[in-house]
């Protein structure tokens, strides 16, 4: 016995002896040009093995790129191309994956943050003419905000969380409580620069380089690196006027949601998003409510198992248009009477608002232990609705008590273009849930989790097909599915052409090598 585990002690050292070996190979291959802003210390590549969620755990990378300009990007994904080691290369924004789909275990992670460094704004460039802003993949959307309101504009579409990158959202989709209006973010850009997984960097739009150009928005890091986009811009706001208004009942709740956002720019709201509040959960003193509002809510909330709220916004100039603007929607809407709070605040503030809120949180917080964020996101059929309410909120959820969020608010398809890779529900109006949870604990954390597997496997075994957004799959089958057959054919053959050693994001688990 103990000659079996010595056996295995020295079989498991010559592995990761072989493993450093070949590492150390390629790493003394790299051009000179680059050799100097790859680290391969561990201290510098532990960064790059975890991400927002905490959930997942994979190998570090074997080194991490910090480039001082897109040449530095091209300059690795030609070698890496080139070279006999397959060597993987994932590009890294703020880090807010939650589930690993930035890791490249033994490969390259490119801190897409250093592209930066030396002149955050360096890479936004505002055209007034043109009424569109050139911005480097790397910057996070609250830094195009900051620059584009300076000459009065901003882009149209937004995620709630704006401390994530242009390059990120656009390799996914980048959805909010805009998209019934203007269509997800990917739907707001003119033209890419891609830099594909053989270093070639490729300008792209919907006039040249097409498949590349569909391909890369929402195609999840697979064809190439977003290096820069240009994003149509409108005239901004100056203020918004950000209501909640409560419901008990599911169907009042949809029926008035999917009531907003048929109505056409500009009689109703600029903004719709939605929540569910579980099994009696109360909110508390939030920078939204006031004291008394807080109370009110709270014993509603003790009386009936599920509240449900309506966020809604409008952009407004003018104080008494939009006082009548809004007083006209509210008197088609069935929330409760009474249960209906405003706010008015800047534009900055309401687009910034998660932001704000996380500051405030912190700030009070004690505590500095771990949090993990094993969310669920989903694209729901209309139709499925009722069902999923009595098989999951009803349901599998019943008797849980809730740390985090659960959004719940209507798209609509024909504001999504099915030329791009991202994928929708086959219905003209979809819902978004969003299970966003936190837990403090690893057990929680396993709890919400085989929650997660359980609401899966409620939708796959009532037929209910859902699509995740920023998909969690981990087999081809499951892509396939996800995508459907013509969509995953056409999405194969692009791999094919602009990724043909499967090189790029392989935190994603689509390609097998």
């Amino acid at each position: 016995m103990a000659f079996n585990r010595l056996a295995l002690a020295v079989a498991l050292l010559a592995v990761a002896a072989s493993a450093a070996v070949i590492s150390a190979t390629w790493l003394d291959q790299v051009p000179r040009e680059i050799a100097s802003k790859l680290d391969s210390s561990s201290n510098a590549t532990a960064r790059f093995a975890t991400d927002y969620g905490s959930v997942t755990s994979a190998p570090p990378p074997a080194a991490v790129l910090r480039p001082s300009s897109v040449e530095d990007i091209a300059v690795l994904l030609r070698f890496v191309h080139g070279v006999e080691t397959r060597v993987p290369v994932a590009a890294r924004g703020n880090g807010h994956s939650v589930h690993g789909q930035a890791f490249a275990p033994d490969g390259v992670v490119i801190d897409m943050a250093a592209l930066g460094d030396s002149g955050r704004r360096r890479r936004i460039n505002v055209s007034t003419e043109g009424m569109y802003v050139d911005a480097g993949g790397e910057h996070l959307w609250i830094e195009v905000l900051e620059e584009t309101l300076k000459l009065g504009l901003s882009p149209p579409s937004w995620t709630d969380y704006l401390y994530l990158t242009v390059g990120g959202t656009l390799s996914n989709a980048g959805i909010g409580g805009q998209v019934f209006r203007h269509g997800p973010q990917i739907s707001t850009v003119y033209e890419l620069d891609v830099l594909t997984g053989q270093g070639e960097l490729i300008t792209c739009s919907g006039e040249s380089n097409q498949d590349l150009f569909y391909g890369a928005l929402g195609g999840l890091g697979q064809l190439g690196i977003i290096t820069r986009a240009r994003i149509a811009l409108r005239p901004a706001p100056a203020r918004v006027r950000w209501l909640r208004l409560f419901y008990t009942d599911l169907g009042n709740f949809t029926k008035d949601q999917e009531l907003l956002i048929s109505k056409p720019d500009p009689i109703g709201f600029d903004y719709v998003e939605g929540e569910v509040m579980l099994n009696h959960q109360s909110v508390d003193n939030s920078t939204f409510y006031s004291n008394q509002a807080v109370e009110s809510i709270n014993r509603l909330a003790a009386e009936f198992d599920t509240l449900y709220f309506l966020e809604g916004a409008m952009y407004y100039d003018s104080n008494t248009v939009a006082d009548q603007k809004i007083e006209g929607l509210l008197g088609e809407l069935n929330f409760v009477p009474g249960f209906n709070f405003s706010n008015d605040v800047t534009y900055l503030e309401f687009l910034d608002r998660v932001h704000i809120e996380i500051q405030r949180v912190e700030g009070n917080s004690t505590s500095s232990t771990r949090v993990f964020h094993p969310w669920l996101n989903l694209f729901l059929p209309k139709s499925r609705v009722r069902d999923f309410q009595i098989g999951v909120f009803q349901g599998i959820l019943h008797n849980i008590n809730p740390t985090g969020l659960v959004l719940l608010y209507p798209m609509n398809k024909n504001r999504w273009n099915d030329l791009m890779t991202a994928t929708v529900p086959d219905e003209e109006v979809f819902y978004v849930v969003g299970f966003l949870w936190t837990a403090a604990t690893v057990e929680d954390w396993r709890s919400f989790g085989a929650l997660n597997d359980e609401v899966l496997g409620f939708c796959q075994q009532h037929g209910i097909e859902v699509k995740q957004y920023l998909p969690q799959y981990t087999s081809q089958g499951d892509w396939e599915r996800h995508f459907g057959s013509v969509k995953w054919e056409k999405f194969v053959q692009l791999k094919r052409r602009y990724d043909p050693k499967a090189l790029l994001a392989p935190g994603q688990h689509i390609f097998a090598v």
